[in-house]
């Protein structure tokens, strides 16, 4: 809120005070007369990628699609405290135990047995020893029955860490198998809790609601975009853009946290899985930020192109005037996110790898390539909308609507 407000208020008093000398430290490379587009190198790269777009468009979506293999081998789960750096006491504490009892003594499970009806308390010694025999549980503590009798507690102690897939898979097999064998013929109830247990069931749950989340970010987005620029191509494409550029993300965090690739350099101390809670936040954020320069460029290029402008030149001029500012934006979230990975904590890390790089492939592979030669591809097409879905979509302008469409006529008349 406040930086809307100073954006508002305090930064146009300031320029006015600075007046044309805030240009007087320009970049010599990137300067040019305002309004003379065709001297700009944006331009000359546009240009450049318009004349073999084809080429252009399949090296750019082979690369990312390149970066999001590894995303298809995502685990998530909450990290356990052997990802922490060696020196932490947590880490510490952690190596002990694991050293003593075993990796899962960090993370033992509490199994809670409700006992209903009496008599039923015979069933403790075959529940005690179905657990026993379990693979994957190495011991079962003896049972605690609480002073009503009713209820039970054991403690049951996995092979694998908190953070393995396999502790995952052994806490849905005591569910699912183990304990509806042992008590189908009863009424006893048994629930498998714990720390481990918990994080377990909010993955799964983060993980369940992650598909409705994703679809409900894109279709909002679609019909918004597509009431903007009254075209059914143009946020098709900045959908499926946006999904692979923020999938080449999520690859690079796989490959760089999951598999260890580079981790010396990144000081990452232990491989694990991905925060389960990550890729749906990252998912919000960046889906954000990429719609926002598409907007910001597109909006330039449907401007020149309602004014009369061939689509090919629109694209090209309409990327000369925004790919300055896209590309300064651009480079300070780089910067800051990437300073993130300077800190110990490994949830901050993923958090600013994953972000700078979804940026960075946004603002250069997708903005600078894709865009420009899709748009070429598909020419007159980036702006079809059937005339019915035209009549019942409402008229949304982002800046107050100018009818510039006669004075075009009129000039090629």
């Amino acid at each position: 809120g406040l930086s809307v407000i100073a954006a508002l208020t305090l930064l146009p008093a300031m320029l006015s005070i600075v007046g044309r000398r805030v240009d007087s430290l320009s970049i010599p490379l990137f300067r040019t007369q305002e309004g003379d587009h065709e001297a700009s190198v944006w331009f000359r790269l546009s240009n450049a990628i318009q004349l073999r777009p084809g080429w252009f468009a399949a090296g750019a979506a082979i690369l990312l699609g390149i970066l999001c293999i590894p995303f298809f081998s995502m685990e998530t789960s909450f990290g356990d405290a052997s990802t922490n750096p060696p020196s932490s006491h947590t880490r510490r504490a952690y190596d002990l135990l694991a050293a003593g009892f075993g990796p899962g003594f960090n993370g033992p499970f509490t199994i809670v047995v409700d006992l209903q009806s009496a008599g039923s308390g015979d069933i403790l010694p075959a529940l005690t020893a179905a657990l026993a025999q379990t693979p994957g549980i190495v011991r079962v503590a003896d049972p605690v029955r609480n002073a009503a009798g009713d209820t039970v507690t054991l403690t049951a102690y996995p092979q694998s860490s908190p953070q393995d897939s396999a502790t995952n898979s052994l806490v849905h097999h005591l569910r699912d198998k183990v304990f509806p064998a042992v008590l189908a013929a009863t009424n006893v109830k048994a629930y498998v809790s714990g720390p481990t247990a918990g994080t377990i069931d909010v993955t799964d749950r983060i993980s369940s609601r992650t598909p409705i989340f994703f679809a409900m970010v894109i279709g909002l987005s679609f019909i918004v975009l597509m009431c903007v620029f009254r075209s059914i191509l143009i946020p098709l494409k900045a959908a499926l853009m946006n999904i692979l550029s923020i999938g080449a993300a999520y690859g690079v965090l796989v490959a760089i946290f999951q598999w260890g690739w580079l981790e010396s350099y990144i000081g990452i101390h232990q491989k694990g899985p991905i925060e389960s809670f990550l890729p749906m936040i990252m998912f919000a954020i960046l889906f954000g930020l990429s719609m926002d320069y598409e907007v910001f460029l597109v909006s330039r290029i449907r401007e020149e192109y309602i004014g009369g402008m061939e689509t090919s030149r629109a694209v090209g001029v309409g990327l000369a005037s925004t790919a300055r500012v896209i590309t300064s934006a651009a480079l300070i979230m780089i910067a800051v996110f990437s300073s993130f990975a300077l800190g110990g904590d490994r949830v901050i890390k993923e958090f600013g790898l994953g972000l700078a790089t979804a940026v960075f492939l946004d603002a250069t592979i997708v903005r600078l390539i894709l865009v420009p030669s899709l748009m070429e591809l598909f020419g007159s097409a980036n702006w079809w909308l059937p005339t019915w879905l035209d009549r019942l979509l409402p008229n949304v302008h982002l800046d107050a609507p100018v009818d510039v469409t006669p004075t075009a006529i009129k000039v090629d008349s």
